[in-house]
């Protein structure tokens, strides 16, 4: 299955009571689609801050983007856990309502081995009946979903595709030795380009909610082939890849789209607001 190229790790807009605002939901998924050239959107990923959203949140957000998107874009809900009946239990639901595929990371703070790892994941895919993306970010689980890992869950029919935070080795090693097919995107938005260098498809951004069609431009430029366009255009999106990392995600990205235009509120504790420097670093960057 093809998700697309460019992927959105979509932010959850919050109202000023830190309540999911309904009514921002629609615009936003209009915006990433139109605006920003959104082929694919994350729902509920670490980006839409799903460590403090619950259950119920979680799945009324992922049934509101799966009718609004209404088969524009591909929608991927974000169900894993570290409690492998827990994750098995959110992605039937999700299932449910009609998304193109899950997004399950790897298993943090309890350190599982890569058996476990491996088990953890097969467990998922020989219960649900949708197509699994793989979640491994190492900085924020701890575990890291090694290549060997990976190579043999891509063997697994119903797992499809890996987001990769790890580095260019382990993508090269993965995106050259995966089961036909199986996809492989960078999570770190400044890989985007060196990740297509080595056999990736693609990007699951952060950046694409402000940047997406550059980054558009960016992929387009490398696959057809115009390499030094593509590094120019890498070049001057940097400072912004980076730059939305200045303080946890998302609240750099969400005043970002905050100052656009694209209401998306604050975030929930026990992430804050940007301080006053950090919101003149990030209008600095548009």
């Amino acid at each position: 299955m093809d998700f697309g190229r460019v992927i959105t790790a979509m932010v959850t807009p919050l109202n000023e009571q830190l309540e999911i605002d309904w009514e921002q939901v629609g615009p936003l998924v209009d915006y990433l689609i139109n605006e920003q050239g959104s082929e694919g959107l994350v729902v509920c990923g670490t980006t839409g801050e799903s460590p403090t959203l619950t259950d119920e949140e979680k799945l009324k957000m992922i049934e509101a983007v799966v009718k609004h998107a209404n088969g524009r874009c591909k929608v991927i809900a974000g169900t894993g856990s570290n409690n492998t009946h827990h994750t098995i239990e959110l992605s039937r639901e999700a299932a449910k309502l009609g998304v193109d595929a899950i997004l399950l990371v790897a298993p943090y703070y309890n350190k599982p081995s890569q058996e476990g790892l491996y088990q953890h994941f097969k467990a998922v895919a020989e219960a649900v009946d949708v197509p699994i993306i793989l979640y491994n970010v190492p900085g924020r689980s701890i575990v890291n979903i090694n290549a060997d890992t990976t190579i043999r869950l891509s063997h697994i029919p119903n797992i499809v595709a890996t987001k990769d935070c790890s580095g260019t080795d382990q993508l090269t090693i993965v995106a050259a030795g995966a089961a036909e097919g199986f996809t492989v995107y960078s999570g770190d938005d400044s890989m985007t380009l060196p990740a297509l260098a080595v056999g990736c498809h693609g990007i699951i951004s952060v950046a694409s909610h402000v940047v997406g069609k550059e980054m558009q431009e960016l992929v387009e430029a490398y696959t057809s082939g115009d390499v030094k366009r593509a590094a120019r255009l890498n070049a001057k999106l940097l400072p912004v890849f980076t730059g939305l990392f200045c303080a946890p995600s998302p609240a750099p990205v969400k005043y970002a789209l905050n100052l656009k235009g694209v209401n998306t509120g604050s975030v929930r504790l026990p992430l804050i607001d940007l301080s006053e420097q950090e919101q003149a670093f990030v209008a600095s960057l548009f």
